[in-house]
């Protein structure tokens, strides 16, 4: 047994409102820049839908992830070593720009400059890539919201595998928001398929990430990865993917899609896994068996063995306390609620979800029954308008009974803590007809629904004697980049120069700031400019409003 620790995330589908903005501090912090502008780490799909890109859930098409070869072994979807040597000057099978979408801004000045005449001026989209004018008929959340629609619905590779009674009532079916970001898988088909080794797994935290100095643009990565989230940036000819936020988790603070999430339906922490069972797992032959497998190779933080085994490993103590207090393991084991998204990739994914319950409370009360009731939840699971079948195509393979029970577990926690905030005596069969106990309803109902900050984020910060790898190095295992920053010049890339170093001490006074319960003061570096995605949300930073005038003068008083 060879014990290792992973950063996992957990995403609570039911509090997801589609609002993005999970997606636009991302791309602030991460993607807001030359080369990037079609670039979303993370992106929050409306399902039913096509996702983005465009049917990337279609490995039939894309070739993306393992599949088995007759004897049981894992060989990838877009062929071996020998196949990628052999074609490694081809293009590789990836989505093209209209699979994404051709990015675009507007004809500003027009509005401006436009000589006088009857119509209004119109400002016109350009494209970002070309220059050029350019119809928009596609983008990262196109079908936003349009769940079921026919056009749309079709191409839904998920829907798809179900049977052709749901396709001719789909129309009736509901719709809820998947938020998605790079799985960091336990074992990732990008790392396995990049020829020149740039794509790679910290040991000491399982996040998966490129290094740009080593990569040479062959973006096979791109084929590889089922999830499509690894991308391209076509002025630098590197690829660039999520990076887990690393620098905010190394000083202990949770992701910007996590900071910023409206619904705070994100969870963080650490598991522990056996490295060794992790090949036996990705080749178990029924895809599905892949979760119970997966679970299989996660370790108990609380068993005196594994904690032998993690301190002989070097996992340091303060890591084993966070891997026993964290939200993920407790969602996976203790409560038995969060699943894995598509595991017959065989990539072992570390971003879980727990599947939505809200639109069956709300199907029963359009139907006039008590929404809340435990019985008509349970007979109501089995007969929703979209099926579990979808759920579990998305989420298990195609196996609905661990989806079922699921459902059933959320659906019995919604009865039981609803019978407690009335004030009736709390009704043990409920928990007991789901497996569970009333005291364990209640632990999962506080961490699901009024969890404070900590208990969301279990986040142990790296350690000093990590520094020499984490900290201020040439960034060449992160996939930070910039117009005019590193890459190899010649017909592969614009570049020269060297990224901007990412300082811990940075992060760690924002994590100060963040968890301090001070208000802010005026400080210079805020003077004349407000950054709104930096401001911590304490006191008035300068600038966000005219200062005020002193009171029977023209000059200007205290801001």
């Amino acid at each position: 047994m060879k014990v290792m620790a992973q950063l996992a995330m957990v995403m609570n589908l039911d509090k997801c409102i589609g609002c993005h903005t999970c997606s636009v501090t991302c791309k602030q912090a991460w993607t807001n820049r030359a080369g990037t502008e079609y670039v979303w780490f993370n992106n929050v799909e409306t399902r039913p839908g096509q996702g983005y890109p465009r049917t990337y859930e279609d490995q039939r098409r894309w070739k993306g992830g393992w599949e088995l070869t007759r004897r049981g072994r894992l060989r990838l979807r877009s062929g071996g070593r020998l196949h990628r040597l052999l074609t490694i000057f081809a293009n590789p099978l990836m989505p093209s720009i209209q699979d994404y979408y051709e990015p675009w801004t507007y004809d500003y000045d027009r509005l401006f400059t436009a000589p006088a005449q009857d119509d209004v001026p119109v400002a016109r989209p350009r494209s970002l890539i070309t220059g050029k004018e350019t119809k928009i008929t596609w983008s990262a959340n196109w079908d936003d919201n349009l769940a079921g629609a026919p056009e749309l619905a079709a191409g839904d590779p998920v829907l798809r595998k179900v049977s052709d009674k749901v396709r001719l009532e789909f129309e009736r079916a509901f719709m809820f928001y998947l938020p998605r970001i790079c799985e960091h898988c336990l074992n990732p088909s990008c790392v396995a398929a990049c020829p020149s080794g740039a794509m790679y797994k910290r040991s000491e935290d399982g996040i998966v990430l490129v290094d740009q100095d080593r990569c040479r643009g062959w973006r096979m990565c791109v084929t590889g990865c089922p999830y499509k989230k690894v991308y391209f940036n076509h002025r630098t000819g590197k690829a660039e993917k999520c990076t887990f936020c690393y620098p905010r988790v190394e000083v202990g603070m949770p992701t910007v899609c996590s900071e910023t999430c409206v619904g705070r339906l994100r969870y963080i922490g650490l598991v522990l896994y056996d490295v060794d069972r992790v090949g036996e797992a990705a080749a178990t032959p029924d895809p599905k068996d892949l979760y119970e497998a997966q679970k299989g190779v996660f370790l108990d933080p609380h068993d005196p063995e594994v904690i032998a085994a993690a301190r002989a490993e070097g996992i340091p103590e303060d890591w084993l306390e966070a891997a026993r207090r964290s939200p993920v393991y407790r969602l996976i084991f203790d409560f038995g609620v969060a699943l894995p998204l598509h595991p017959e990739f065989r990539t072992m994914p570390m971003v879980w979800y727990i599947p939505p319950l809200s639109p069956v409370v709300d199907a029963l009360v359009e139907t006039g029954h008590d929404g809340e009731d435990a019985g008509n939840l349970f007979g109501a699971i089995d007969a929703l308008r979209i099926p579990v079948e979808y759920l579990a195509e998305l989420f298990t393979a195609g196996d609905v009974e661990p989806v079922r029970a699921v459902l059933r577990r959320l659906a019995a926690m919604r009865s039981y803590m609803r019978r407690i905030n009335l004030g009736e005596e709390p009704d043990e069969s409920i928990a007991q007809a789901v497996g569970m106990t009333g005291e364990r309803i209640q632990e999962m109902y506080r961490l699901l629904a009024i969890a404070a900050y900590e208990e969301r984020y279990v986040i142990p910060t790296a350690h000093a004697e990590q520094g020499a790898r984490l900290e201020e190095s040439d960034l060449g295992g992160c996939s930070l980049d910039y117009a005019g920053g590193p890459g190899m010049g010649g017909p592969f890339g614009e570049a020269s120069g060297r990224v901007a170093p990412v300082a811990v001490e940075t992060f760690h006074a924002l994590k100060d700031r963040t968890t301090s319960g001070a208000l802010a003061t005026g400080r210079d570096d805020l003077r004349g400019r407000v950054n709104l995605l930096n401001w911590d949300g304490k006191g008035l930073p300068e600038g966000l409003f005219p200062p005020k005038r002193a009171s029977g003068g023209t000059g200007e008083g205290e801001s």
